[in-house]
């Protein structure tokens, strides 16, 4: 009899889709109180089949999906939580990440090429070498032109693989971002399934005009991409279709939103001038103001088929969460996260030493492909924890320059930051980015606000209607602050020295073929040295002989 009380008193349920870059989560939700019931979460392995690649494994991905709904309601019902409560389930994905499929077989064409893959780094720079003044933001898009996006992604498959290139010319392709490789496939895949994505995620592919939000012939023409392999576009929260044949019960609706501006709702920042930063896989932080300058003006949500679209303020790192098995992996110096921050917080200091983690390039507000990471302000007394300290610092010196780009686009100066994401665990994390930012930066006491805001946008959705998006409906969530515990001029200090860094991981690699004389004055000075080696050695022998 309790166990049915709970059953009635929890109402209307609505579930969440995280697939990360990482790892893939499903999570269930309270609709009345945005309490987290259940969830469940599986790592996702990444290939580097060549320097700078980076790819996953489309099935493994959708299989995560359903091993993590699988396992999700399990430990419901194990809790005596009825699942047929759950009216809705959301998606929020790792945005840039491109894909190709065959629409009768529903089998993947290649692997998934993963938003931080650089293969397309010539390209990039021939575009931009064409474009007047070699100006990046030539396309109009809110984007530069860069590695980041899908388009030059897509452009590659299409180029240099078989079976991409004829399923496109036998009308077979599909393409799309992880979100609207999951959707088809739940929806039924091969059999009907629905291809599609929303807006946030049609933003970040450069073919997608977000004063029209619809695709865009010219660019599309621009880079030779049919449209007809094209995702039809939705708005951020409506059905979509019904999930088919899977433990979370049949004729379950099914929603979209993409990841990084589900947390914009998740953590509630629906007025001009609020930010957050989530910190993950990469690090995003976002205003919900319209900018005609700076960093990348991209499609925040819309909420209804109906609905005005929102648009954001956005810088992309490409490297933050990353940096943390790459030193436990690659160099061995650390087996946990947790003594990642433990190392970090024995010494309290770096000691002179930067770490510019730019092992895809830079992304903003540089968009430089061609930078690398690099380790500087060694002495004989650095150790790993000093390291290990530089690597946190790296994290929020990046976070940095994106909000002094920011506060300089928008005109508004941010009194406080709100943040989310895994490293938010991390209170050495979290503490450093007070002090570097020299304002407070505000943690909620429930940390998963980019599934939150998927699954918020899923049930307030017209059909569903569970969850309500008015501010004052909405449940109030606590949080910690951290305020800044070190003096500005300290911070302006470290800061500078860090922008000193970044300009020494700048320019390090290129595929343009370099030569000793590409430089006049070098090319001299070596021919000149060559001459007088040639010389003395002449003169020896003379004198020798003589």
């Amino acid at each position: 009899m309790a166990a049915s009380s709970n059953r009635i008193m929890l109402g209307p349920l609505v579930a969440a889709i995280d697939q990360g870059t990482s790892s893939t989560r499903f999570l269930v939700f309270n609709a009345k109180t945005a309490e987290l019931l259940s969830h469940h979460q599986v790592e996702i392995k990444q290939s580097f089949p060549k320097e700078g690649w980076v790819e996953e494994d489309p099935k493994e991905i959708l299989q995560s999906v359903y091993e993590c709904m699988d396992r999700t309601c399990e430990k419901m019902t194990q809790l005596n939580i009825d699942i047929s409560n759950i009216k809705a389930v959301g998606v929020t994905n790792q945005r840039e990440t491109t894909l190709v499929w065959d629409k009768e077989t529903g089998e993947p064409l290649y692997n998934a090429i993963v938003w931080l893959d650089l293969r397309t780094q010539s390209t990039v720079e021939r575009l931009i070498n064409k474009t007047p003044g070699r100006n990046k933001n030539h396309l109009k898009t809110g984007l530069p032109i860069s590695t980041y996006f899908s388009a030059v992604k897509l452009r590659w498959l299409m180029d240099n693989v078989e079976k991409v290139h004829e399923a496109v010319l036998s009308h077979r392709a599909m393409f799309g971002t992880v979100d609207s490789w999951l959707i088809w496939s739940l929806t039924g895949g091969k059999k009907g399934g629905v291809h599609c994505t929303d807006v946030t995620n049609a933003s970040r592919t450069m073919l997608f005009n977000i004063h029209t939000m619809d695709w865009d012939p010219e660019l599309c023409k621009y880079f030779d991409i049919p449209m007809e392999i094209l995702p039809k576009v939705r708005s951020s929260s409506e059905i979509y279709g019904l999930m088919v044949s899977h433990t979370v019960a049949d004729d379950l609706p099914k929603m979209l939103m993409s990841t990084k501006s589900a947390a914009l709702v998740g953590q509630m920042c629906f007025k001009d001038g609020q930010a957050k930063n989530t910190y993950g896989t990469g690090c995003f932080l976002h205003i919900p103001v319209m900018s005609d300058h700076g960093l990348l003006t991209t499609v925040a949500y819309k909420l209804g088929r109906d609905k005005p679209a929102c648009y954001a303020l956005e810088g992309s790192v490409a490297i933050a969460g990353a940096v943390v098995p790459w030193l436990k992996n690659n160099l061995g110096i650390i087996q946990t996260s947790t003594e990642l921050e433990q190392l970090a917080a024995d010494v309290g200091t770096s000691y002179g030493c930067y770490f510019v983690p730019a092992f895809s390039g830079l992304y903003a507000p540089y968009w430089e492909p061609s930078a690398r990471g690099i380790i500087c302000g060694l002495t004989q007394f650095t150790n790993r924890s000093h390291l290990a300290f530089a690597a946190l610092e790296a994290v929020c010196f990046q976070t940095r320059e994106i909000l002094d780009a920011m506060n300089q686009d928008s005109g508004i100066h941010l009194s406080q930051l709100q943040v989310d994401g895994g490293m938010t665990s991390n209170r050495l994390l979290m503490q450093l980015q007070a002090d570097i930012l020299c304002i407070p930066v505000v943690k909620p006491s429930m940390p998963e606000t980019t599934a939150l805001g998927a699954a918020m946008a899923a049930g307030a959705a017209e059909g569903v209607s569970v969850w309500s998006l008015n501010p004052e409906d909405l449940t109030e969530v606590t949080s910690e602050k951290f305020e800044p515990q070190i003096n500005p001029e300290e911070s302006e200090l470290r800061y500078a020295r860090w922008k000193k860094a970044v300009q020494r991981a700048m320019n390090w690699e290129t595929t343009e073929p370099t030569s000793i004389f590409s430089s006049v004055p070098l090319g001299f000075y070596i021919l000149g040295s060559m001459f007088m080696l040639i010389g003395a050695k002449y003169i020896a022998g003379q004198c020798e002989s003589e």
